[in-house]
Parts: C-alpha cells; structure tokens; sequence
C-alpha cells in the first residue's frame, strides 16, 4: 500500500487519543495490539511518505562563468 500524509496523521491521531482500531483513507481498517505496533507502523509509514517526498523534488545545480579579461 502507498501511504500518504493523510494515512500519517490519522495514525498519529489514533496514538494520540489512545484509539487501536484506525481506518485509512483506502478504506482499510487495522486493529492495532498495542502502543509499539502503532509507533512501528507509523516509523514505517513516515519513511515511506518522506521518500515518495524526496523523488518529486528536483534540486537543479547552475554554475555561472563570467569571464573577464586581463587574468
């Protein structure tokens, strides 16, 4: 599954409240054992988003030359 933003902060809302059963923006419904399932989960989720996150950016480097006489 592809996460998104949205998936993060609906787990981080459930961790906050101290819900176990989270529904995601798919539709899928996980029930969660307890506190470390949730945090491992959403460790993993947050990797996934931030590098999905990393491929849409372009860093573009320029270089500017400006020549000039007498050196």
């Amino acid at each position: 599954m592809a996460w998104t933003q949205d998936d993060v902060d609906t787990l981080k809302a459930a961790i906050a409240t101290g819900a176990q059963d989270v529904q995601y923006s798919d539709g899928s419904r996980t029930t969660y054992r307890s506190l470390k399932d949730m945090r491992d989960t959403l460790a993993m989720m947050q990797s996934e988003v931030d590098a999905a996150a990393q491929l849409t950016r372009r860093t573009y480097r320029a270089v500017r030359v400006t020549p000039r006489s007498g050196y």
